[in-house]
């Protein structure tokens, strides 16, 4: 099913690399014609435009942006017993790990009478995306509100497209995802629109403010990565999601049965998903192509699932040896990475990009997504070469505070102006010694 890429006895660099392993193609520039408009629309007429557009895309014109208190205590008490307990599992593990991720104020003394403060200031005001399209996703809430509050985030709003069938409210799992969490502000709206008014805020309805932002985070579709794109500097973004894709990493010792069921997993998600094999074992690749045929067609969403195994974007890449598959993947560096061989640890610990690894037969990619207490908003088209997941980090902003005493700035002024004077910047270090002129 999937399309082979053979890679064995090849020398290959990894500019080489980076070209030829399968990849989803996202212009996010070839929608920005789309979405500038709606943005300007949005900055200058607000909540009016915002509500037009979501009518427009969504087919249902909510009554008001902010969803009301009754909605979210409604949405709670109806919520299925079984899926709160799953969700109440979710947000217990995510904040044991996400908890041991807050940094500590540190100050180092440089020189006597001259310090240097390092301390840690939470973002004050974000706005989390949760995703309504063709899935509802209330873990993505979970993953968002998490770490933002451990942060020390004090005001923070949850948008999530609005649903017909809701009477133009959020998806209830949504909702209750929310009030779970102590979430009391939650927008009904989606896509580029919500990104747009979390940006410039607005007027509701009801004549009550819906304050702007300072960062917004969350994953979302070409459109919502668009707005972010036109948005980043009047607002922080965490980054321009692409489609999901997962990367196995397997040799001989894998399970067919695994490696498949855990490639149409994330092949379910969307037509443009990846789901990549590395392996040198053929026999492997033959198991996984029977056993993709035999559970996609059992799968619900078989259609959408078998598009995305048989893109472009997803295939098979057969490598000499697991340590040529290393390199592989680290070209490749997987949104979700799985590694399925012999001595699974020792070959992940040597993995260097990849948003995150899953070790061993029993850690699928499905228990990052909502229970294994890691985060599932991770970077996506080779952007792990370069950046991290949504943690802790992404809502705290390092501030130096440097404190010299008169005696520490006279001790090292002459170092000041000889630097300021091979710079041609000659002021600055005359505001070095006009402390000392007098």
């Amino acid at each position: 099913m999937l399309n082979r890429i053979d890679l064995r006895g090849r020398t290959t660099t990894p500019a080489q690399l980076r070209a030829v392993v399968p990849r989803a193609e996202v212009d996010v520039d070839a929608v920005l014609h789309h979405v500038r408009p709606l943005v300007d629309a949005i900055a200058e007429r607000g909540v009016e435009a915002a509500l037009e557009y979501t009518e427009k895309f969504d087919g249902v014109r909510p009554a008001s942006v902010r969803v009301p208190d009754s909605a979210l205590k409604s949405a709670l008490s109806d919520l299925d017993p079984v899926v709160r307990e799953a969700l109440e599992e979710s947000i217990a593990r995510a904040q044991r790990v996400h908890s041991d991720q807050r940094r500590a104020e540190k100050t180092t003394q440089v020189v006597a009478g001259g310090t240097v403060t390092e301390k840690w200031v939470p973002v004050e005001r974000v706005g989390l995306y949760a995703p309504g399209g063709l899935a509802v996703y209330p873990s993505s809430v979970v993953m968002n509100v998490v770490p933002a509050q451990i942060a020390g985030v004090e005001s923070l709003v949850v948008c999530s497209p609005p649903q017909a069938e809701f009477d133009g409210l959020p998806h209830p799992t949504i909702l209750a995802a929310a009030a779970l969490l102590g979430v009391e502000e939650v927008w009904a709206v989606g896509g580029a629109q919500a990104v747009a008014l979390l940006a410039h805020g607005g007027v509701d309805t009801d004549g009550a403010e819906l304050a702007p932002v300072d960062m917004v985070t969350g994953p979302g579709n070409i459109y919502v990565a668009a707005a972010k794109r036109v948005l980043r500097g009047l607002i922080g973004i965490d980054a321009e999601a692409g489609p999901t894709e997962i990367a196995i990493l397997a040799d001989s010792t894998a399970d067919p049965v695994h490696v498949a069921a855990d490639l149409i997993s994330q092949a379910e998600h969307d037509t443009l998903a990846a789901s990549v094999l590395v392996t040198d074992s053929v026999e492997l690749a033959d198991a996984v192509d029977v056993e993709l045929e035999r559970q996609t067609g059992a799968t619900r969403h078989s259609e959408r699932v078998r598009t995305a195994l048989r893109g472009k974007q997803s295939g098979t890449v057969l490598v000499s040896s697991v340590d040529e598959g290393v390199r592989v993947v680290d070209a490749y560096a997987a949104e979700h990475l799985e590694i399925q061989t012999r001595d699974a640890r020792e070959v992940a610990g040597r993995i260097r990009s990849a948003g995150a690894i899953f070790v061993g037969a029993h850690s699928p990619v499905s228990l990052g997504d909502y229970c294994a207490g890691s985060n599932h908003v991770l970077p996506t088209g080779g952007c792990a070469r370069h950046s991290s997941g949504l943690s802790v980090q992404t809502f705290l902003r390092g501030i130096h505070v440097i404190d010299y005493s008169e005696e520490a700035l006279r001790e090292v002024a002459d170092k000041v102006v000889a630097l300021a004077n091979a710079e041609d910047l000659p002021a600055h270090g005359q505001a070095v010694t006009a402390r000392f002129s007098r």
